[in-house]
């Protein structure tokens, strides 16, 4: 059956309800509802918020954000981790619209004898209100309305003179107290989780443990281990970098063992790819001994800890041939006819040393070992992780990991290493991953970045983005061939379309050789042999992007705008070389806006034009234009401390070689 009042369309809703919205502890989580009804009525609006572990819900007014199309809005905060929810109720108040109509027939000059009937409604309704406010042993209320209810049957004032107390201030937070709701109607309940900041604003540093022990006295690469991978936490930490990716520190493989460069055989020495996991030395909750101990990483742990770091781990659910699993286990796995087990394969290519799970054999097992392992490293400290291709595990096995961990760990997050189909990709993120990676890698051109960073907010209640430019998989074309200027460029992009963001070690040596022309394979990749870099060097040489990224994360964490996705807006720029868009963040008005040059080669110059809605928080989501009637902008160059005086229509010049971007608020 409809009610009488429609509440539709409301958000933050995810999938129809079926799956919780995302929020963090301290964003403004605003809640939006279209609510009408026939004719011309007033009607009333709430939010009714019940955030974490709160004992009765919270009553948040709504108010209509843009009339035109009944929308409206009401802000919360929420304060701890945890399941929250929220529902709106709508409801007909005849004192509000006996007000309205009251207001404006006096306002008129109308006569007394025409407006007798109406001022005996507002007394009736007053009457009612007192008989509430009685109930309730509340005298004063009582009397406020009772004398404003007989001045309204006073026949020897005018109208006017009549209704003024009854339209006053004290008489309307009496009603607001003791309210007449007719029609009253509630909406469906909507889960929200609420994860910890760092869910939403982090930025991200991965690091391969064996390719920090520099080089030998023969020049060669020296194997590093969890304790020459701690020594280099404070340069990370320097930089601005809140968390610190390792990736996988358990054994390795030996059988099918791959070699330098992906080569299908590896020579005596070659240490292997981390992601074959498992060897006689141990599987998924062990550490290789050629990088230490459980004791060092723990150690590893704590010094992050100290430097305001996280670490974050890798969690790949697959094996290596010589994993214990397979022995202890084999069901599962898949047994091919001829009695071997199938090694990983996406046709032509084979992966010889990974095995597959299988996840069909026998479940409860596979989960609940899976889970230990899980516990085992949440135990040592580890509150992140980054999950190897999730897209090839079965959906019901990640709901249920992730909201059984999350029930025992509120405060862990998991980060989805999803390349794949957009469906897919969504619907991992709405099964409860806190942050997924995404195709950010290969969006290059201005138009698409726009419809890309476009669909991120559309979809922001139920995705969180995490851009990198590139991975230890991938070196996409542009990087190959843009030089440094596009390692800055990119880095830009990702560090301030996005709230979360990260890069790889040697990102920031602009490493850009590919293993053969026309791969994005990474030449000589960590993945699959030891490496040495020394950064110092490169700092002191003038080669090294560390200086920008320390920038790009000072000013991240400096503005709360940046932290967040949902008040990104683009403007127009007449250069499809040049791109620009700004954030708002509601609670403190803060405002930044990025110009940002996507050709590394060549300067650029184009007109700008501001987009006033778009900065003005309270018109993001409205038709009408912004009400700051501003033609000039007082800006504050972020980068370089500079001031400017910015017109809504503004010439931009951005030469590569000087910089990539204007990071600027607004004043």
């Amino acid at each position: 059956m409809t009610a009488r009042i429609v509440i539709e369309a409301v958000t933050p809703v995810v999938d129809g309800g079926r799956h919780p919205a995302k929020a963090v502890v301290g964003e403004c989580l605003p809640l939006r509802a279209t609510v009408w009804r026939e004719g011309h009525t007033v009607l009333s609006v709430a939010a009714v918020w019940r955030g974490p572990g709160d004992a009765a819900p919270v009553r948040v007014p709504m108010a209509v954000l843009d009339a035109g199309r009944d929308t409206w809005t009401a802000t919360v905060v929420p304060d701890r981790v945890g399941r929250a929810g929220f529902h709106i109720e709508a409801w007909h108040d005849p004192w509000l619209n006996w007000c309205r109509a009251v207001r404006t027939k006096t306002a008129a000059g109308l006569p007394a004898a025409e407006l007798d009937n109406d001022l005996e409604l507002g007394a009736r309704l007053l009457d009612a209100a007192a008989t509430r406010a009685n109930a309730d042993r509340d005298p004063v209320a009582a009397g406020t309305c009772a004398e404003a209810a007989a001045l309204l049957r006073d026949a020897g004032r005018t109208p006017a003179g009549r209704a003024a107390a009854a339209l006053g201030a004290e008489v309307s937070a009496v009603l607001d107290r003791y309210p007449t709701r007719e029609l009253f109607t509630t909406g469906a309940d909507h889960e929200v989780y609420v994860d910890r900041p760092r869910a939403q604003f982090s930025a991200w540093y991965q690091v391969f443990p064996r390719s920090t022990g520099g080089l030998g006295p023969d020049g060669e690469p020296v194997h590093g281990t969890l304790r020459t991978a701690a020594a280099d936490l404070p340069r990370i930490a320097a930089m601005g970098f809140d968390v610190v990716y390792l990736t996988p520190v358990h054994p390795i493989g030996t059988v099918a063992r791959k070699g330098r460069n992906n080569s299908p055989t590896a020579g005596p020495d070659e240490p292997g790819c981390p992601w074959a996991i498992g060897s006689a030395d141990g599987g998924h909750d062990s550490i290789a001994p050629q990088l230490g101990t459980p004791a060092d990483f723990d150690a590893y742990v704590a010094a992050a800890g100290e430097l305001g770091l996280e670490v974050a781990m890798d969690l790949a659910l697959h094996c290596a041939p010589d994993h214990p699993w397979v022995t202890a286990h084999p069901q599962w796995f898949t047994t091919r006819p001829d009695g071997s087990i199938a090694c990983a394969e996406n046709p032509p290519r084979r992966w010889q040393d990974i095995y597959p799970l299988n996840f069909d054999n026998d479940p409860e097992g596979l989960f609940a070992e899976i889970s230990r392992v899980l516990r085992h490293w949440i135990d040592r400290g580890v509150r992140i992780f980054r999950v190897d291709n999730p897209h090839n595990k079965p959906v019901d096995f990640w709901a249920r990991l992730i909201w059984d961990t999350k029930a025992a760990y509120p405060d862990v997050l998991f980060l989805a290493e999803a390349f794949t189909r957009p469906a897919v990709q969504r619907g991992l993120s709405r099964l409860g991953f806190s942050q997924t990676y995404t195709y950010f890698t290969w969006r290059t051109g201005k138009r698409e970045l726009v419809q890309f960073g476009e669909e991120l907010v559309e979809l922001e209640a139920g995705l969180r983005p995490s851009l990198w430019p590139t991975t230890h998989d991938v070196l996409p074309a542009h990087l190959q061939q843009g030089g440094p200027a596009m390692f800055a460029i990119r880095a830009t992009l990702a560090a301030t379309l996005s709230p979360s963001w990260g890069i790889c070690t040697g990102y920031e040596l602009f490493e850009d050789a590919a293993r053969r022309p026309g791969s994005e394979e990474h030449l000589d990749s960590d993945k699959f042999q030891v490496r040495a870099r020394d950064f110092a060097a490169a700092r002191a040489a003038g080669r090294s992007l560390e200086p920008w990224l320390t920038t790009l994360n000072r000013i991240r964490r400096a503005h709360p705008a940046l932290q967040q996705l949902r008040t990104l807006r683009f403007h127009d720029v007449d250069n499809e070389a040049l791109i620009a868009y700004s954030k708002i963040d509601p609670a403190t008005g803060d405002t930044v806006i990025c110009v940002v040059t996507l050709n590394p080669y060549a300067v650029e110059r184009g007109l700008l034009t501001l987009d006033p809605r778009a900065l003005d928080p309270g018109a993001l989501d409205r038709r009408t234009p912004a009400p700051d009637d501003r033609t000039d902008y007082e800006l504050l160059d972020e980068v370089d401390r500079r001031r400017w005086l910015w017109g809504r229509t503004q010439k931009i010049e951005l030469d590569p070689a000087q910089r990539v971007a204007y990071i600027l608020t607004l004043a």
